[in-house]
């Protein structure tokens, strides 16, 4: 039975209209669901948000707000394991990496109501100390913040149907702004179970929460100085959203999350069999198993010593080797299809690009299965470092290239930096001073390093975990944008405003809390 997925919005559900999309099952092709918003007013969407949703948020306290996230978390908590079944079924992933996607959205809404208990029972953010202006004390500057009157319009990948869209909610919502959701095509099942699960749970104010199933028509052209957009997504896509004339004239606020082409660099003092070489070759091999490689921080580019390749090309191929493709819901089942046809033929087309200027050491673009949208792990070595297709293509999928180094912390961040910003590089060395100049080198094109040593090997969560109190984004071809890193998150959504005036005023009012 194909189910006729709907959009919540103004306060009610209305189901697909007009030509609807079909969505899959990623194993057997089989159709699942259909949607489409055609015919929703997207004015009303957003007027819906600006005149109920906000004014009832903003009503709340930081606090309040912290209790609404820890009980939608609960809530959706509570149906677990129906959503890692539709997870499998629709986005093709293992029952573990179901949960990296679903307790990543319940574990990010707890993080966000932990951080409200700073904030207190307060409904602006006092931004820094207060400064005297004039000759005496009595006239004094403080910075602020406070909620934005409009919509946060979030349009979400299809890799993280539940974490990607949640971890948005929970930075809007707890800055006092009023959400319209809006989940990849792909995946959108996942991401639709969840809005329902959020409007029968009744936490929600009317107009705090709405859910597009299908395409955003005119809304981007109907967005206003006080709304904001939150995107991830393809780089394409992100040039496409921010060319948007409606969104320029009304310097609509816009983060965003997009392509990156993340290495791992392994340093040059890493001997074969230490604790920081397996952390390695474990944390590259994660990184292509996990979520099928259809992760933003996965890495793509893998720096190795010239002097090392032999080794590490070995020992990779030979684990590539133990990962099962097929069925997820499968237990034996190590690595689940692709989410979609359109990504299985974008990840066979980006493999064939890449062979041209590398050798196929396991993998490839060749069919693994009969059904479903399944693609091998696929390890290539480059001939040289050189090649400009290494820095700008990202092949989307269970796909990484060896790069050949000379060994310098110089040589390894000039062929890094040819990516034109990443979300997350990380480096495997217990060499501080080598590591110092690699992390001063590096952090202009980044928004994360992670640093793997023997000291940490055994407590470190892997660099493709995004934590809610660490910022998560990038510049240049990663997007430009930054989210999460704990309270940090919701400024995005609040308005800084420089309040000058007597210091008894001024400071009594907004000079307690600072973020």
């Amino acid at each position: 039975m194909t189910i006729q997925m709907e959009s919540y919005v103004q306060g009610s559900w209305h189901g697909p209209t007009g030509e609807a999309r079909e969505i899959h099952n990623a194993t057997t092709e089989e159709p699942m669901a259909v949607l489409s918003s055609d015919g929703l007013d997207f004015q009303g969407v957003l007027d819906h948000a600006r005149t109920v949703g906000g004014p009832a948020l903003r009503a709340m306290t930081f606090a309040e707000r912290g209790a609404l996230l820890k009980a939608l978390s609960g809530a959706i908590h509570e149906h677990r394991e129906e959503l890692l079944d539709l997870s499998t079924a629709n986005a093709g992933t293992t029952r573990k990496d179901g949960k990296f996607d679903v307790d990543g959205a319940t574990g990010t809404l707890a993080a966000y109501a932990y951080f409200s208990k700073e904030l207190g029972d307060r409904h602006l953010i006092s931004d820094g100390d207060g400064i005297q202006l004039g000759r005496t004390a009595r006239f004094w500057g403080q910075h602020i913040r406070v909620p934005r009157l409009g919509a946060a319009v979030h349009i979400n990948a299809f890799n993280f149907p539940a974490w990607n869209m949640m971890e948005k909610a929970a930075c809007a919502l707890l800055a006092g702004v009023p959400v319209i959701e809006k989940p990849g095509t792909a995946t959108a099942m996942v991401a639709w179970r969840i809005a329902q699960i959020v409007v029968e749970s009744g936490l929600m104010p009317e107009g705090g929460w709405q859910f597009i199933a299908g395409s955003t028509g005119d809304l981007l052209d109907k967005m206003g100085p006080q709304d904001v957009m939150a995107f991830t997504g393809s780089a394409w896509t992100a040039n496409k959203l921010r060319s948007n004339p409606n969104l320029i004239q009304n310097s609509v606020g816009m983060n965003m999350e997009a392509d990156s082409l993340n290495a791992a660099v392994l340093g040059p003092d890493v001997e074969p069999g230490s604790e920081t070489w397996r952390l390695f070759l474990r944390n590259v091999v994660l990184d292509m198993q996990q979520k099928t490689g259809q992760k933003c921080t996965a890495v793509r580019r893998v720096l190795v010593p010239e002097n090392r390749m032999a080794e590490v090309k070995d020992e990779l191929v030979a684990m590539l080797g133990e990962i099962v493709t097929g069925d997820p819901a499968d237990r034996a089942t190590t690595m689940g299809p692709l989410a979609s046809a359109a990504q299985l033929r974008d990840v066979r087309a980006g493999i064939e690009k890449l062979a041209a200027s590398a050798s196929i050491l396991c993998g490839g673009a060749d069919p693994v299965h009969e059904k479903g949208y399944f693609v091998a792990p696929t390890l290539l070595e480059a001939r040289s470092a050189s090649e400009a297709i290494f820095h700008e293509e990202e092949v989307f999928g269970p796909v990484a290239t060896l790069l050949p180094y000379s060994g310098t912390a110089a040589d390894a961040s000039a062929i890094v930096a040819r990516g034109q910003g990443s979300l997350v590089g990380s480096l495997y060395s217990n060499d501080t001073p080598w590591v110092e100049e690699a992390v001063l080198a590096m952090a202009p094109w980044h928004g994360r390093l992670w640093v793997g040593s023997d000291r940490m090997a055994e407590q470190s969560l892997p660099p493709g975990m995004v934590l809610p109190s660490m910022v998560h984004g990038g510049p240049g071809r990663a997007g430009g944008g930054e989210e999460l890193g704990g309270v940090r998150g919701i400024l995005f959504y609040m308005q800084r405003t420089a309040v000058q005036g007597f210091k008894g005023q001024v400071h009594g009012c907004f000079g307690e809390v600072t973020a």
